[in-house]
């Protein structure tokens, strides 16, 4: 067990959700977290639900899941909650360390986490980047945040904003090159419903394989794609002029900006 033995989310939308679920079905007791959300209408069996913050009550950690742009209307209601015993959690996308240790002067570390959906199913990276945390604490962070999926320490702030392009927006991303695969076979005449299917299982199979496999995922299409044979035909059409690696280029360079705008207008 870490030092983390109370949790209080504030927010419990999508995002801190899907963790909530990560971290239960990893083992971490129920009675380690409390939920602070006026929308929500339930919580798992065993954790706390409450629908408005705990006047005085010591948490190890609090996190925030609030939307960014509620921040500030939040904070001062938030800010009592933080004290030196407490490592302030934020999954708040663009907003700094300097933001965070501005409303929250008093908390004994800032933990900034950036992780994506599969976080619920123990399959998501998370990338971290705390501010007054020793490596103790570092330590107990990377085992809390394990049952998520993979932990990755970012080594500046500064990456953040690239590193949610790849990681936080990248499932999009994904989601949308099925989507068109299967369009793709339907185009060919397989039946839309299976066309999707077979994309499905496709996908996941080929992300498992890459997962385990000693061999690059660039390695691993050159396997797959004989010289001269139906594989090879289709990645000529990709590689053509850096057809895929331009736009998938463009793509994340478009998030990883946009996500630098919002980290601008949360100073």
């Amino acid at each position: 067990m870490t030092r983390f033995n109370s949790i209080l989310l504030v927010g419990c939308g999508n995002m801190a959700g899907a963790m909530l679920e990560g971290w239960l079905a990893g083992g971490i007791a129920p009675a380690v977290f409390t939920v602070v959300d006026p929308h929500r209408t339930s919580v798992p069996e065993g954790v706390t639900l409450l629908r408005e913050l705990p006047a005085e009550e010591a948490f190890d950690a609090v996190m925030l899941g609030i939307k960014p742009q509620g921040l500030d209307q939040a904070a001062p209601a938030i800010r009592p909650l933080i004290g030196s015993g407490t490592v302030l959690f934020s999954i708040l996308a663009g907003v700094e360390f300097d933001s965070l240790a501005a409303r929250f002067p008093e908390a004994g570390g800032i933990l900034r986490i950036m992780p994506n959906l599969a976080v619920a199913i123990g399959k998501a990276p998370v990338a971290l980047d705390a501010r007054g945390l020793d490596e103790a604490g570092r330590a107990d962070v990377t085992a809390l945040m394990t049952p998520l999926g993979t932990p990755e320490w970012l080594a500046d702030e500064s990456l953040f904003d690239s590193v949610t392009a790849l990681a936080g927006c990248g499932p999009a991303f994904v989601y949308r090159f099925i989507d068109s695969l299967a369009a793709g076979a339907v185009a060919l005449g397989i039946e839309a419903g299976q066309a999707q299917r077979l994309a499905i299982a496709m996908v996941e199979g080929a992300a498992q394989l890459a997962a385990i496999s000693p061999d690059s995922p660039g390695a691993l299409a050159d396997k797959v794609a004989s010289p001269g044979g139906s594989t090879r035909a289709g990645m000529n059409v990709l590689d053509e002029d850096a057809a895929l690696a331009r736009l998938i280029e463009a793509t994340m360079t478009a998030s990883r900006d946009r996500n630098a705008e919002m980290a601008a207008a949360a100073r």
